[in-house]
């Protein structure tokens, strides 16, 4: 498996403070990989040191072994979506690609291709500035895929959507990765990353806090328990604690049971004290669940 992004012991300084601290990571081909960090982690600014927005003050990132700014043809190997309010609001949407095919070398047959992808061409003649936010988006899609790039970089895609255009910019996403291209995106909405992504990159202050699969991502970083609901909990959380069980008081007659890996554990305790059980199950952690509890130190997130 080959990589879209290889970031090496990467730093960004701002006076004395390390917006991005040594980062190294890298994003499989072919896969969604979810960037995900709180408010202030340097997310954005990693994104942009990758294709030469921002100079790193150490480190590289490369995209195929190549830095972005030495790649002959850049737009053909990396599509962005950075900013969806970069563009001129005058301008219509076709005007728009038509200038950009102009300046990337890009067939203007692209153009149209890239609008009906996206579901745009019938209004591709109006004026961006017009265009609703799920637009705006679509459209910082179809730039970001004009030169029809391997690799796409995509920072907050979803950001302001409607749950209509969530579920249709996840499409498109999974889509783009289905067809061998490597995605990268960023994103607060950790529910959405957790129907979206294959991969997770989790950074906090700069830093490289978890990188793996969504799964092992959670498997590690966020405590496993057990349900039980019994018609006496108060007899069944003495017995629980007298052993040296963790055990928490959930809704109603819910205890919440750590630290044992099997239910039938607590089954057989029940059956024992001859508790009638309403209810027993083992509960992973949601990703947001496992991404509080490993950015626990960072500061400035607020769960959406």
């Amino acid at each position: 498996m080959g990589y879209m992004l290889e970031v090496k012991n990467l730093t960004k300084t701002y006076k004395d403070k390390n917006a991005v601290d040594d980062l190294s990571f890298t994003v499989p081909d072919g896969l969604v990989t979810g960037f995900l960090g709180p408010n202030g982690a340097g997310k954005s600014t990693t994104m942009r040191m990758a294709v030469g927005l921002e100079k790193p003050t150490s480190g590289t990132a490369t995209f195929d072994g190549t830095e972005f700014r030495s790649l002959p043809h850049p737009a053909k190997v990396v599509g962005t979506l950075l900013d969806a309010t970069w563009f001129h609001p005058g301008r219509s949407a076709r005007a728009h690609l038509g200038m950009m095919a102009a300046l990337q070398g890009v067939p203007m047959s692209r153009v149209d291709d890239v609008l009906e992808r996206v579901g745009i061409a019938s209004v591709a003649q109006k004026k961006v500035g017009g265009y609703s936010l799920g637009m705006k988006q679509r459209f910082g899609l179809a730039c970001a895929l004009l030169g029809d790039p391997k690799h796409l970089l995509l920072d907050e895609p979803v950001n302001g959507l409607d749950p209509e255009g969530v579920h249709w910019m996840r499409d498109r996403i999974r889509e783009l990765a289905a067809e061998g291209r490597s995605v990268l995106v960023s994103s607060h909405l950790l529910s959405e990353m957790s129907l979206t992504a294959d991969r997770l990159v989790v950074i906090g202050r700069g830093q490289l806090v978890r990188e793996g699969t969504v799964e092992e991502f959670v498997g590690t970083s966020g405590e496993s328990l057990i349900e039980v609901r019994v018609d006496r909990p108060d007899e069944l959380e003495d017995a629980l604690t007298s052993s040296g069980i963790r055990v928490e008081r959930g809704p109603e007659n819910q205890l919440n049971v750590f630290g044992v890996e099997d239910p039938m554990e607590v089954g057989a305790m029940c059956r024992a004290l001859d508790l009638t059980v309403a209810g027993l199950q083992r509960r992973t952690p949601s990703l947001e669940e496992a991404f509080l509890s490993a950015t626990a130190e960072s500061t400035e997130y607020r769960a959406v």
